[in-house]
């Protein structure tokens, strides 16, 4: 990593990497959101990334974006192409989240300005994304490798900043923070039925305990 890329790096907002919480909301239509991430953002979340394979979610993120200005950050996420990273930088969104490792998306965010998560699993993927100027790289899926993986790589790459994504359950959102990663992110152990019309109760319980593990707080 050059001191020119570490400069330009643009870092991720102060409410996600203070939070070290981002949420990963998948809903079956975009008209969802709002129930859901209402409770999520009551009970303390800070950043939610809402994903591109719900329809709509362009059409529905600037109103989001402005819904939870100041108390959450609203990231955009499974961006895959340079159309869908253009329309999230036009969208104003405050970071963008990709599956994948790609040096197009990676140096079009950096040149823009935002901030990019890009995934990856190996060592290899996960430093071209980190040493063209990613905020941060997301292990993923993180289920098939143990949190243990976040301080091997800081091995070889000791200034690199992890976010595991994929099947990280409340106890492994303590194990990877504890190893190392910067945040992790959070899907279906989190949100369960909630998009499919769940108890929201029973979802703000969910999350407040998932906030205090990852604000260094106990696991129940």
């Amino acid at each position: 990593m050059t001191g020119e890329t570490a400069a330009s790096r643009p870092a991720l907002p102060t409410l996600t990497r203070d939070g070290r919480l981002v949420v990963v909301a998948r809903a079956q239509r975009a008209e969802d959101y709002d129930r859901v991430l209402d409770v999520l953002v009551d009970a303390g979340v800070r950043s939610v990334e809402v994903t591109l394979t719900t329809p709509g979610t362009f059409e529905r993120l600037p109103a989001l974006i402005e819904r939870y200005r100041g108390t959450a950050d609203i990231g955009v996420g499974t961006v895959t192409s340079t159309d869908q990273l253009q329309r999230a930088i036009d969208a104003g969104a405050p970071y963008v989240v990709t599956p994948v490792t790609s040096a197009e998306l990676v140096e079009t965010a950096v040149a823009a300005g935002l901030p990019i998560v890009p995934g990856g699993l190996t060592p290899t993927e996960l430093f071209a994304s980190w040493s063209r100027g990613a905020a941060a790289v997301k292990v993923f899926p993180a289920g098939q490798v143990s949190a243990g993986y976040a301080k091997d790589l800081r091995g070889p790459f000791p200034d690199i900043r992890v976010v595991p994504s994929g099947g990280v359950d409340l106890d492994g959102a303590r194990a990877w923070l504890e190893a190392g990663a910067v945040a992790v992110s959070v899907g279906g152990p989190l949100l369960g039925d909630a998009f499919a019309g769940g108890d929201l109760g029973a979802l703000r319980e969910r999350t407040v305990r998932f906030v205090e593990v990852c604000a260094g707080g106990p696991a129940s």
